[in-house]
C-alpha cells in the first residue's frame, strides 16, 4: 500500500482525508477552549475590571455591577453563537464549506486579539466584544465543522470521523482547564495571554485549509462541478476510479431536487412537522437547561463552595471525564438506541444533581461532604455525554427528511444557543439566591425531560422517515414498531443511511 494510505474499518485512510479531517475540527478545538477558558482565571479577572473601574472613576466597582460585567462576559459568547449559528446554511452554500471555514477564522482572529488586549487597554468593555466575536465564530465553526466532515468521510467511516467533532470540543474544554492553572497562563500577569491563545488554531487552520480540497459533495450536488468533484474524490479516496461515488451523489441530487425546501415558519404551522420541531427544541433544551454548562463555566466557583481544596485541579479532572466519557459513548450509540441512551443520561444526572444538593447543604457539618459533592460533579458530566450531550442532534437530523432538514437544524441550533445564554447569564444570580440548593432547580427540569422522552420522543434508530412520522400520527402504529424493535425484527436504515448523508 502506499505511503500515507493505511486502513481503517476496510475503508482506505489517505493523507489528505486524515489532514482534512484534522484542519477541519481544529474549528471544534478552538469552539471547546472557547467554553472552558473563561472559568479558571474568573477571580483574577474580575479583580482587573475592578482595577479598570478604580482608574475610570476612582472607587471600587459595586458588587451589583461586578456580576452582571462578569455574567455578560460569560453569556454573551452564546449571543455570538446564536446568531450566527442562523447563517450557517446560507454561508456555507454561497462560499462553499472549505472557504467559509477560512473566512470564519477572521472572527476568531479578532476576538482573540480584543480579549488579549483588554488588560493593556484597561477595558472589559473589549473582552465582552471580544467575546461576542468569538462566540460568532464558534456558532458557524459548530455547523461548518461537522457539515465538511460528514460530506468529505467515506460512507462507512462517517460516523466515527464526525465524532471526532465532539471529541475535539471536550478536548478543547480540557486544554482550556489545564492552561489556565495558576502555574501556567492563569496568573494575573498572563490571563490575557490564555484567552488570546485561541488564535493559535485559528493561524494553523488558516495556514491547512489551502491544501485540503473542498468538499466533493458540494461541488458536486451545488455547484455541478463534475470535473472538479472527480479531482477532490481522487484525492481523498487515493482511487483513480470514482464513477460509483459520483452515481450515488448523482442519486442524491435526483432525489434532492423532488423533495420541496420547507420554511422555519412552515415548521411551526404544517402539523406534519410541528411534533418533531417541538421534540427537536425540547432536546435541544435538554441539553443546556441540565445545568451542563453551569458546571462549565463555573466550575470553580462551585468546588470552592463545595470545600475543595485545590478546585482548579478538581475543575480538570471533571474535564478528564468529560474527554473519557465522550470516547465510551462512542461505544454504545448504535447498540443501545438513541432515546434509551438519552434518558439513561438525564436519570443519572437527575441523581447526581440532588446528591451534589445534598452534599453542598450538608457541608458546613460534615466537612468529607465535600468528596461527595465533587464525585457527583463528575458523575453528572459523566452521564451528560452517556446522552444529553451527543443524542440531541442525533434526533434533529434524524427526525426529518432532507427537505425540512436545513430549517430545523437551524431552529434547533437556536435553540441550544439560546439557553446556553440563559444559563451563562443568569447562573450566578440563581446560585446566589438558592445556595446548596441551587442544583434542584436542574434536578426538576431533568426530571421533566426525562418524561417528557420517556412520553413523546420516539426511537429513531433502525427506522425510516416514513416509520418515524407513521408513529406520531397512530399511536399504535408506534407500539408495533416498538414490538419490532424489542423482538428484533429486521429493519431498514434510517433515511440517513438509505440517503447515505449524516449530519452531525
Amino acid at each position: 500500500m502506499p505511503a500515507g494510505f493505511q486502513q481503517l474499518g476496510g475503508e482506505t485512510v489517505t493523507g489528505t482525508l486524515a489532514l482534512s479531517v484534522f484542519t477541519a475540527v481544529l474549528g471544534s478545538l478552538e469552539f471547546g477552549y472557547n467554553i472552558g477558558v473563561i472559568n479558571a482565571p474568573q477571580k483574577i479577572i474580575e479583580q482587573d475590571y475592578n482595577s479598570t473601574w478604580v482608574h475610570r472613576y476612582g472607587e471600587p466597582i459595586p458588587p451589583g455591577v461586578l456580576t452582571s460585567l462578569w455574567s455578560l462576559s460569560v453569556a454573551i459568547f452564546s449571543i455570538g453563537g446564536m446568531v450566527s449559528s442562523f447563517c450557517v446554511g446560507f454561508v456555507s452554500e454561497w462560499l462553499g464549506r472549505r472557504k467559509a471555514m477560512l473566512i470564519n477564522n477572521l472572527f476568531a482572529f479578532i476576538g482573540g486579539s480584543l480579549m488579549g488586549m483588554s488588560k493593556l487597554c484597561r477595558s472589559f468593555e473589549m473582552m465582552i466584544l471580544g467575546r461576542f466575536v468569538i462566540g460568532a465564530y464558534c456558532g458557524l465553526a459548530s455547523g461548518l465543522t461537522p457539515m465538511y466532515v460528514g460530506e468529505i468521510s467515506p460512507t462507512s467511516l462517517r460516523g466515527a470521523l464526525g465524532t471526532l467533532h465532539q471529541l475535539a470540543i471536550v478536548t478543547g474544554i480540557l486544554f482550556a482547564q489545564v492552561l489556565g492553572l495558576e502555574s501556567l497562563l492563569g496568573s494575573e500577569e498572563l490571563w490575557p495571554v490564555l484567552l488570546g491563545l485561541t488564535v493559535i488554531p485559528t493561524v494553523l487552520q488558516m495556514a491547512l485549509l489551502p491544501f485540503c480540497p473542498e468538499s466533493p459533495r458540494f461541488l458536486y450536488i451545488v455547484r455541478c462541478q463534475d470535473r472538479h468533484a472527480r479531482s477532490g474524490l481522487r484525492r481523498l479516496t487515493g482511487r483513480e476510479d470514482v464513477d460509483d461515488i459520483l452515481l450515488e451523489m448523482q442519486e442524491e441530487k435526483r432525489r434532492m431536487d423532488m423533495e420541496r425546501k420547507v420554511s422555519i415558519p412552515e415548521l411551526f404551522r404544517s402539523p406534519m412537522y410541528r411534533q418533531p420541531i417541538i421534540i427537536s427544541i425540547l432536546l435541544q433544551l435538554s441539553q443546556q437547561l441540565s445545568g451542563i454548562n453551569a458546571i462549565f463555566y463555573y466550575s470553580t466557583r462551585i468546588f470552592t463552595k463545595a470545600g475543595v481544596q485545590s478546585p482548579v485541579y478538581a475543575t480538570i479532572g471533571a474535564g478528564v471525564v468529560n474527554c473519557v466519557f465522550t470516547i465510551v459513548s462512542l461505544f454504545f450509540v448504535e447498540r443501545m438506541g438513541r432515546r434509551t441512551l438519552h434518558m439513561l443520561g438525564l436519570a443519572g444526572m437527575c441523581f447526581c444533581a440532588i446528591i451534589m444538593t445534598v452534599a453542598l447543604a450538608l457541608l458546613e457539618n460534615i466537612p468529607w461532604m465535600s468528596y461527595i459533592s465533587m464525585l457527583s460533579i463528575f458523575g453528572f458530566v459523566a452521564f451528560f455525554e452517556v446522552g444529553p450531550g451527543p443524542i440531541p442532534w442525533f434526533f434533529v437530523a434524524e427526525l426529518f427528511s432532507q427537505g425540512p432538514r436545513p430549517a430545523a437544524m437551524a431552529v434547533a441550533g437556536c435553540s441550544n444557543w439560546t439557553a446556553n445564554f440563559l444559563v451563562g447569564m443568569g447562573f450566578q444570580y440563581i446560585a446566589d439566591l438558592l445556595g446548596p440548593y441551587v442544583f434542584l432547580l436542574f434536578a426538576a427540569m431533568l426530571l421533566f425531560f426525562l418524561a417528557f422522552t420517556f412520553f413523546r420522543v420516539p426511537e429513531t434508530q433502525g427506522r425510516t422517515f416514513d416509520q418515524i412520522t407513521a408513529g406520531f400520527h397512530q399511536p399504535s402504529a408506534r407500539m408495533m414498531m416498538d414490538m419490532d424493535i424489542d423482538l428484533g425484527m429486521d429493519k431498514h436504515s434510517t433515511e440517513m443511511d438509505c440517503l447515505d448523508i449524516q449530519d452531525n
